[in-house]
């Protein structure tokens, strides 16, 4: 197999076969990739990390870009992909959803969440499509005396690890927006059970399917109004979105800086990989797409986070969504056979690819910026000077 499957300019291949070898695509920060993310999760709260992610360290005051930004930089740089994940569904969504509620149960979980002491899950996808949350079936029964949750939920981000579920369920029938509730669920309650997803690409992030069978719990554990779960997930996934385009940045970043000192180390005829004038601009393209991505990113923040803005949160999946598959292929390609190897670019290029999958997929998020159209092009827009 090729070291580098690309052709000089000539026709003739790039490099000599090689072997694919053990070697990272990181930078030098000590790296450990099999971390669980319920341990990297307990790692960033015993270092008093998680609250810097919020203003005040408060979950309630909102999200803190910049340390939201640093806590997923230090994630990616220090363990996987999955591990890194399993944090920010939790730090972008699970917690601040769950931060709209009030009472005992919901405080005992946000304390132990935010100290890292507990994984928190969120459940919202349903046995249905993910991409359809009017459709789902799992119900909650509400009554005077309490709350009775049956149904479950697939592919859920720490369900093996979780030491409670945010379930997002129907408290009636009907695709109206106000008819779903969130329901907080102990993972030790009568009638909940869990099963690991066969996934070897996310069993680090302690994905997995969750069942609940007449799961009877008391009214505290109604998070939030009932019947306001669809407009209070609309607010927080704007801030998941951001979350996975600041998140791709960092990948996206670290996998460059990786290539590029294995292309400078890399000898080839009488110089290296990198002295080849296409491999550089392969490489410079991809750059050039981390840039934009950086640049949407630090023009979108402040109104995301601020002000839960859809329209520039949907923009930002959909860049993060083509931008971070398209650099780690391109890196994929010019590690050549050596990214092939366990843990190697080929492993994390798969991975990558959820970017335009979870938390909506990149066709879905692009249905809403086509009809954000007229505001964008007006935002666009100079003033014609007059001659």
């Amino acid at each position: 197999m090729p070291d580098l499957p690309a052709t000089d300019p000539a026709g003739t291949p790039a490099a000599e076969d090689a072997a694919p070898r053990d070697t990272s695509p990181c930078d030098t920060a000590p790296r450990d990739t099999a971390m669980s993310g319920s341990a990297a999760w307990a790692a960033l709260g015993a270092a008093g990390h998680l609250a810097r992610v919020y203003r005040g360290g408060d979950v309630r005051r909102g999200i803190d870009v910049d340390g939201l930004a640093d806590v997923l930089a230090t994630a990616d740089a220090r363990w996987s992909v999955p591990a890194t994940l399993s944090a920010s569904v939790q730090l972008a969504t699970a917690l601040p959803v769950l931060a709209t509620g009030t009472g005992p149960a919901v405080e005992h979980v946000l304390t132990r969440a935010l100290s890292g002491t507990a994984t928190l899950a969120l459940a919202a996808t349903d046995t249905t499509a993910g991409t359809d949350l009017t459709a789902l079936r799992t119900e909650a029964a509400v009554d005077a005396t309490g709350v009775v949750v049956t149904g479950g939920k697939e592919w859920i981000t720490n369900a093996t690890t979780a030491e409670s579920f945010l379930v997002l369920a129907r408290h009636r029938p009907g695709r109206h927006f106000a008819n779903f509730t969130w329901v907080l669920v102990p993972a030790d309650a009568p009638g909940v059970a869990v099963r690991p997803a066969r996934s070897a690409l996310y069993a680090g992030s302690g994905a997995g399917h969750v069942s609940f069978d007449a799961v009877r719990l008391g009214r505290e554990h109604l998070v939030g109004r009932v019947g306001f779960g669809l407009p209070v997930f609309a607010r927080h996934i704007a801030v998941e979105r951001l979350a996975g385009a600041l998140w791709g940045v960092a990948l996206c970043r670290r996998v460059l800086d990786g290539t590029r000192r294995r292309l400078t180390g890399r000898e080839h005829r009488e110089g290296t990989l990198w002295s080849r004038g296409h491999v550089r601009q392969r490489f410079a393209a991809a750059l050039v797409r981390v840039r934009e991505l950086h640049a949407l990113t630090e023009r979108s923040a402040p109104a995301v986070a601020g002000h839960y803005d859809l329209q520039a949160a949907a923009t930002l999946k959909a860049a993060a969504g083509t931008t971070v598959p398209y650099v780690l292929g391109e890196c994929a390609h010019l590690w050549g056979a050596a990214g092939f190897a366990d843990g190697g670019m080929q492993e994390i290029r798969a991975q990558a690819a959820l970017f335009g999958i979870g938390g909506g997929t990149t066709e879905v998020v692009l249905e809403t910026v086509a009809e954000g159209a007229e505001r964008v092009l007006g935002d666009l827009g100079r003033e014609v000077l007059p001659l």
